[in-house]
């Protein structure tokens, strides 16, 4: 793919710039002929698939299917992914129930072979749901290839909203959902500063932690409350500030980094 993102800042700075071109800089990769090729290709195909052996046989669907979940790299792990599909979400004995990264589980329910005797591909509005959600993630995948905190940030944006807005899931249930996800405990970890050691402690432990600092320094330990876009652009500005001085620190020294969280926090009061 020939597309590469505009990005001339870093940090937060490098944020609200993204944030302010989204839209158009979503277009032009919209536009490109590989991601135009992928979105007919699997709109004409994916109804006629009705096995999960057959999704993992044909790499161009699935290339789309686990774009659609983050799962790109996992595009060569055809039995895994099989194995993953057939075992279905509904049952927990299932291999995507077992597995930490919950991604499998979403893909696995998303298609609904080992869960329904028609699977989910079948539907009219199968192949716009997915579709859309590999163009999102193909977007961050080509930020995060020149900047992996803004591509952290943009997935902890989508993730997280997601979490919060689970009905039916208690908070300490959307926690341990964050936990478990290695993306979004990389940006609560860093925006809220805890150090490498804490993914050493006790699980229980480690979500009591996780809430008290959370509530301290970001004003809530609910997670529901992050579907406020205040709430959420905290916790953001949290995360690029410090994740960007940890790289000033690691390359200039202590004293460069103080200067630049002090700059980066006058630059995000002014805004």
């Amino acid at each position: 793919m020939t597309f590469t993102p505009a990005l001339p800042l870093t940090g937060y700075a490098g944020w609200t710039f993204l944030k302010r071109t989204a839209v158009v800089q979503k277009a032009v990769l919209n536009a490109q002929p590989e991601i135009k090729r992928d979105e007919a290709y699997f709109r004409e195909k994916i109804g006629k698939i009705d096995t999960a052996a057959e999704l993992v046989a044909d790499r161009r669907l699935l290339k789309v299917a686990l774009g659609a979940f983050g799962l790109e790299n996992d595009i060569n792990s055809k039995a895994f992914i099989q194995k993953v599909l057939e075992g279905g979400s509904l049952n927990s004995d299932g291999l995507a129930s077992k597995l930490a990264d919950k991604q499998y589980l979403k893909l696995s329910a998303a298609f609904g072979f080992g869960d329904f005797s028609t699977p989910r591909n079948k539907l009219s509005d199968f192949p716009e749901k997915i579709i859309s959600a590999y163009k999102t993630r193909s977007f961050e995948v080509a930020v995060g290839e020149q900047n992996d905190d803004l591509r952290l940030a943009m997935n902890a944006e989508r993730e997280v909203a997601e979490l919060a807005a689970k009905s039916s899931s208690s908070n300490d249930a959307r926690w341990y959902s964050v936990l478990g996800s290695t993306p979004l405990r990389r940006v609560f970890e860093k925006a809220l500063g805890l150090p490498t050691s804490f993914a050493t402690l006790d699980i229980d432990k480690q979500l009591a932690v996780m809430k008290d600092k959370a509530k301290s320094q970001l004003g809530s330990d609910q997670l529901a409350d992050f579907t406020d876009a205040a709430s959420m652009e905290k916790l953001l500005r949290r995360f690029l500030i410090r994740s960007e001085a940890e790289a000033y620190r690691n390359q200039f020294g202590s004293s460069a980094a103080v200067s630049l969280m002090s700059n980066a926090v006058a630059f995000s009061r002014a805004r």
